[in-house]
This record gives C-alpha cells, sequence and structure tokens, in this order.
C-alpha cells in the first residue's frame, strides 16, 4: 500500500514509518519537521495537517492513511483549549475531508485510553460503577483511591474494554474522542473504514524529554540522567498498562492491513486497545527505571494532579483476535532499553508534529 502517514517525524510516528517499510508499504510522509522516514518520494512533506492543500498533495495517489499527528498531554489550563480544538479536531476534520475527496477509503486513526476516564470498577454492594472525578479535598488528605458514587465504599479496579462507555476527563481526552466521532461519520458517509487504536502508555526509544507533554517514563528518565530520584505522585499505586513503541508500531501496520480489507467492514470504525495486557504501577514503572540506571531510587511525594485518573488497565482480546496483535516486548526488558536510550530528542517539534500518544499521567 501507498499509505500517507501524519506525524511521521513523530516519537510513534517515526516507528510506524519504519515498521511499514520493512512490511513492504510506501510511506508518504507529512509533518512540521522535514525529518519525517518518506520511501515514495524522499523527505517527508513538511506541513501543518490543518492545510487542506498540501493535505490534497500528499493524498494524491495514496491507498491508505495513518493519522498520528496530534496536540498531546492534559493541557495545563483552559486557555489551552483552543490549541487542542484546531489541531486535534479542526486537523482531523481536514484530513477526512481531503480523503473523501481524493477517494481515500482507509483510516486508521492513533486514539487514546484517555477516552475512558477511569478504568473499570466494582462495588461489592452495586456491582459494576463508573467513579466521579476524585475531589481535590480527598486528593489534599492523601485518598486516592475512588469511592463508589452509591454508598462511597472502596472500589475493586477491573480491565477495561472497548465497548465501556467514555468519560473523557481533560480536554486532550476530549479532542481523541471527538476524532473518534468525526471518524466515523466520516466512515458512514463515505462508505470507508476506519480503526481508532486506543493507545495505553507507550514508552521506547526517541521518545521525548524535557517538554511540557513528556510521559511520566521520559521524565523520570530525566531525572535519572541527572542523578536525582523520579518522583512519584500519590502513593506509586496507580495502575497503568505501559506498552512499547515497537509494539504500538506494529498494531497500527496489522490494523492497516485489515482495514484495508474491509475489517470491521465498510461505514465503519471500530475501536481496539493497544496494550500490553499486564498492568504495572507507577511505583513499578519508577523502580524499574532506577533499577536500569543504578539508582537513585524514587521518591514518592503524595503530591496529585486534577484531571489525572487513578487505575486504567485494559483488555486487549479484541487487537488479539481481530488484528493478530500481541504485544511481544517484556517491560523489564523494555524499560531497561528505554533507560539506556539517553540521545532521544529533546523536544517535541510543534504541535501538529508530534504523533498522538499517551499524555503525563503521573509523575
Amino acid at each position: 500500500m501507498d499509505v500517507l502517514l501524519t506525524g511521521s517525524a513523530g516519537f510513534i510516528g517515526s516507528h510506524i514509518a519504519e515498521a511499514l517499510t520493512a512490511a513492504g508499504h510506501r510511506v508518504r510522509g507529512l509533518d512540521l519537521r522535514p525529518d519525517g522516514l518518506d520511501s515514495s518520494s524522499g523527505p517527508a512533506g513538511t506541513a501543518d495537517v490543518r492545510d487542506a492543500a498540501a493535505v490534497a498533495r500528499r493524498l494524491r495517489g495514496a491507498d491508505a492513511v495513518c493519522h498520528q499527528a496530534a496536540k498531546v498531554g492534559l493541557g495545563v489550563d483552559v486557555s489551552d483549549l483552543p490549541d487542542y480544538a484546531s489541531v486535534n479536531v479542526h486537523g482531523t476534520a481536514v484530513l477526512l475531508a481531503e480523503m473523501a475527496r481524493a477517494g481515500v477509503g482507509t483510516l486508521v486513526l492513533a486514539s487514546s485510553m484517555v477516552v475512558y476516564g477511569e478504568g473499570a470498577y466494582t462495588c461489592a454492594a452495586h456491582g459494576p460503577v463508573r467513579p466521579a472525578p476524585r475531589p481535590e479535598e480527598a486528593l489534599r488528605a492523601g485518598r486516592f483511591e475512588p469511592g463508589c458514587p452509591e454508598c462511597g465504599r472502596p472500589l475493586a479496579p477491573g480491565t477495561v474494554a472497548e465497548d465501556a462507555a467514555p468519560d473523557p476527563r481533560n480536554a486532550y481526552a476530549d479532542t481523541k474522542l471527538a476524532q473518534e466521532h468525526l471518524a466515523a461519520s466520516w466512515a458512514r458517509a463515505t462508505g470507508g473504514t476506519a480503526a481508532a487504536l486506543r493507545y495505553h502508555n507507550v514508552y521506547g526509544p526517541r521518545m521525548p524529554r524535557d517538554t511540557p507533554y513528556a510521559g511520566v517514563a521520559a521524565i523520570f528518565r530525566s531525572r535519572l540522567m541527572n542523578g536525582q530520584a523520579p518522583l512519584v505522585f500519590e502513593d506509586g499505586g496507580q495502575r497503568r498498562d505501559f506498552v512499547h513503541v515497537r509494539d504500538v508500531a506494529r498494531a497500527n501496520v496489522l490494523a492497516l492491513e485489515r482495514t484495508a480489507a474491509g475489517v470491521p467492514g465498510r461505514g465503519a470504525l471500530r475501536a481496539y486497545n493497544i496494550a500490553s495486557g499486564t498492568p504495572r504501577t507507577i511505583g513499578d514503572m519508577a523502580g524499574a527505571l532506577a533499577g536500569a540506571f543504578g539508582g537513585p531510587l524514587p521518591r514518592v511525594t503524595g503530591g496529585h494532579r486534577l484531571g489525572d485518573v487513578r487505575h486504567i488497565v485494559a483488555r486487549p482480546d479484541r487487537a488479539r483476535r481481530e488484528l493478530g496483535f500481541t504485544a511481544s516486548v517484556p517491560f523489564e526488558a523494555g524499560m531497561a532499553e528505554f533507560a539506556r536510550d539517553t540521545a532521544a530528542a529533546g523536544s517535541a517539534a510543534g504541535p501538529a508534529a508530534a504523533p498522538a500518544r499517551q499524555p503525563v499521567t503521573s509523575s
């Protein structure tokens, strides 16, 4: 296939470009930076995904689109809303409109676990429940676990599947869900086929560091490189699913190939959790990185950030059944490799250049 890859110079996008090329596909990149891999015509097309004319030029002759370009992170405050909406929502709308004009009917979209909000929980008295956002007074008092919205009792966390009701809780999450809605509308209107890959906590080589939107793994690594202890928010018990970027890239190749073959069917969007299937805590991750560096040991601060969720762990069964995807990079080996990747890029290039990846979930 001839694939237009937006965000081709970014953290995840650059790995996808390599994986597509290795699988025999041709890559035409679109990024704000000119250093994205492009196997069809030399350097990547340097352009903003919101530039309809530039997108139209890059789409000519393409068979499919892999859309990674996005503004990432939770957002600092309400003043960030216009930028998130412009890049993630308007940019995706421009891309979809130009795909319709060009007759390109296959899309793989980088989505995110953040569309779920909190993960799945069960109350012993009330069964499955959806907890409300944790109040600041509870976080300040060190009460980090969400309570049952009916009785306030402690909840048992579980795994979240793709059919869980979305519950976005920050600006980034709002825009990722909006991207899915727009892609579903595009598929229905054009008869196209779309897959939304809901990435869980992605890490690995080339992950940007020392940026306002760096992932928590990159923030911990930066401190360890400077001889400082990683600072872990809350009590370190927040459960996440850490998935290596090479596994994420392979999931994109599988999704493109299956979607181009008509799975799940024309006129539809199908969502997939892209995760390892093995939950770890933020404390586990900080400890693994500190061990790879030989210390110093992580320091649990008890701090918190509004907008963070307590537990979000995926059930990746659908991706295994329908895409043939299973994560292959072990957690310990992946974290050791990540610790050695001290030449990682110092910053992301810009709002439409960086691929959609997980925001900071704790630090």
